[in-house]
């Protein structure tokens, strides 16, 4: 218990230091767009099932229901603060006055997304990943034209998405067909291709530095696991697994064809697949006391059901619910990604922020 007092406090700290603006910001602001791994609120706006603006979630951060889906903080605002800037707002909490004056980045992502249009679609309204390219088109060219021409190229564009054309599509024949019509690496190529047309764009509209996350282990998530017919007889769900490693054996080659191809665009690829695996097999390597069990008890959807009290040793977990890591976790990664040379590569964050266009 000890343990965990000291890491939320340092946290909570951390929080709390970068809460307003830092003069000693290396990059002039963040982007970010994506699924629930990065939303900060915006399905707090919106008609959906993939909503997390209740209790338990948020109790870390600021001690009630943010819209994020964890205890606290998500990774793009741990990145953002290491960065030296503010978290980014949600895009949808800001009035039109606001969004004129947000010149340190904005948040656009939305939980239950995915790289296709169809994607969540099954989960109620949410911003799919072209709805969010095209708010940031409106933010690029309505509302700070004067201001961003000159900041863009400096910026950092940070995106999560992919997992819940997976979670939320390719595997739930009950609702898409979409399996029966593409072979795995088909599928895989359909993401990848309309991905590539996507960082496209908002190349197009300004963004030279990007931070892509990979999939992470989905066939390890609880309600993947809790789901599963027949039960699998490995710790994770290894099939669901290899269709995801398709996509990300492919992601690093897409990535590296569009540096090739446009001018300026530089890249640092997140790899939260082997380390979502290697936490879940080996927890206790990690300094996780219990890697396997979410923090609270965890509806059909796999979100917390609401009104609970969460678990207290909540820096003993990697889950929050079934589906997100808690807050350690991704200010665990996000130290690593900045820093670091193991999970994200061909450089890491602060190279990319600091590199010369």
């Amino acid at each position: 218990m000890a343990v965990f007092m000291e890491s939320c406090f340092f946290i909570s700290l951390c929080l709390t230091m970068f809460a307003g603006k830092s003069s000693g910001a290396t990059v002039p602001a963040i982007y970010v767009f994506g699924d629930s791994l990065l939303d900060s609120g915006n399905n707090n706006f919106l008609q959906t099932h993939a909503k997390s603006n209740y209790t338990p979630y948020g109790i870390d951060l600021p001690g009630e229901p943010t819209g994020r889906f964890t205890n606290g903080a998500t990774g793009g605002d741990f990145i953002a603060q290491l960065l030296g800037l503010p978290h980014p707002p949600a895009y949808l909490s800001l009035s039109e006055a606001s969004r004129k004056i947000t010149t340190t980045g904005i948040n656009y992502a939305s939980g239950g997304s995915g790289i296709l249009s169809e994607t969540g679609t099954i989960l109620g309204d949410i911003l799919t990943l072209d709805e969010q390219i095209n708010y940031f088109n409106s933010t690029v060219t309505n509302d700070l034209p004067s201001i961003l021409s000159s900041t863009l190229a400096r910026s950092i564009f940070l995106i999560s998405t992919g997992s819940n054309d997976y979670l939320n599509n390719y595997l739930q024949p009950q609702f898409s067909n979409i399996s029966q019509t593409y072979p795995p690496q088909e599928f895989a190529n359909l993401l990848l291709d309309t991905f590539e047309q996507q960082l496209t764009t908002i190349y197009k509209l300004g963004g030279r530095k990007f931070v892509v996350y990979g999939l992470g282990a989905l066939g390890c998530l609880p309600i993947v696991i809790a789901s599963a017919n027949p039960k699998p007889t490995t710790l994770c769900v290894e099939d669901v697994n290899n269709l995801i490693n398709i996509y990300n054996n492919g992601l690093p080659i897409m990535l590296q064809r569009l540096a090739s191809r446009l001018q300026g665009f530089t890249f640092v690829q997140a790899d939260l697949f082997s380390l979502g695996y290697d936490q879940f097999q080996d927890p206790v390597k990690f300094g996780y006391a219990d890697g396997r069990t979410p923090c609270c008890d965890f509806g059909v959807s796999g979100m917390c059901i609401p009104g609970q009290n969460p678990c207290s040793d909540r820096d003993d977990r990697l889950f929050y619910d079934a589906i997100h890591p808690v807050q350690l976790v991704n200010y665990q990664f996000a130290g690593d990604c900045f820093s670091g040379n193991s999970r994200c590569t061909p450089i890491n964050i602060k190279q990319l922020a600091l590199k010369q266009s």
